[in-house]
């Protein structure tokens, strides 16, 4: 199994990945000349895509879907059943989306794990991809969090998880109005730098070996601010990143690393 971030952040998203029989995407948030460029840093053709699976409705993870189908039209298109009118409502003309109602279902050789999110969508989930070998999860657009949803989390090789804002940046930024920050700061916003520190504790102590710091607002957040706040904090409950635990950042415009699982 194999994944990695094509983009993450607040202006468009999309993850790649691949195991032995699928090359899947999670969110088509990006332009798709831009996303044919990126996969085809990769080796990856975008007809050679089976399937993408959709988190929700908002235009940073859908915007390029349009264009994607138009270009591969024997892409297998997912999203939850709560979640396939809204997604459609957003596009200039919809376009057949296989709805799924159980929260675990297979595709070829991947098992798929849906999960609900609390963030301000018609209806927002996270997901988990597993083969015989792997697992990877990702919880990119949450404003809080449970147990359950950790419980969905522990025993992946690799999480993308949200680490949006900085609490401190975002309430001093003067761009943004209060309601916005409300609604940032809110259970159906998005995730801060000392929740992402929280669940990361979790996984580090239940032997997740890799977090990618995911969704990072350019506005109230940083890739070296997130890494080094994070890892301080981590540091403070006597877990060390590196050694503990490895932590990567996914940004808007590159690539991300690449993650190779192995038995």
């Amino acid at each position: 199994m194999k994944t990695i971030s094509l983009a993450s952040g607040s202006k468009g998203n999309s993850y790649y990945i691949e195991t032995m029989e699928s090359k899947i995407l999670l969110d088509v948030g990006v332009n798709y000349s831009e996303l044919t460029k990126k996969l085809e840093a990769l080796k990856v053709n975008p007809s050679s895509i089976n399937a993408i699976f959709l988190t929700h409705e908002h235009s940073d993870h859908i915007k390029g879907l349009e264009n994607f189908v138009k270009n591969n039209q024997n892409v297998k298109i997912f999203a939850s059943i709560n979640g396939v009118e809204a997604i459609n409502s957003k596009l200039k003309k919809p376009i057949d989306i296989i709805p799924y109602s159980e929260n675990n279902f297979s595709f070829n050789d991947i098992n798929v794990n849906s999960f609900k999110l609390s963030h301000d969508s018609a209806y927002c989930c996270g997901y988990s991809f597993s083969d015989s070998v792997g697992k990877v999860s990702f919880l990119t657009d949450l404003g809080t969090y449970n147990r359950d949803i950790l419980n969905q989390i522990i025993g992946s090789n690799v999480v993308y998880l949200e680490a949006n804002h900085d609490v401190n940046l975002l309430l001093s930024n003067l761009k943004y109005p209060a309601k916005l920050k409300q609604r940032i700061l809110s259970k159906k916003g998005h995730l801060n730098n000392d929740d992402a520190a929280n669940i990361i504790e979790t996984l580090a102590i239940n032997n997740t070996p890799q977090v990618v710091l995911s969704h990072l607002s350019e506005e109230n957040n940083s890739p070296g601010f997130a890494y080094n706040y994070i890892k301080q904090k981590l540091l403070e409950r006597g877990i060390i990143e590196g050694e503990n635990i490895f932590i990567d950042v996914a940004t808007q415009h590159k690539l991300g690393n690449l993650f190779n699982i192995h038995k």
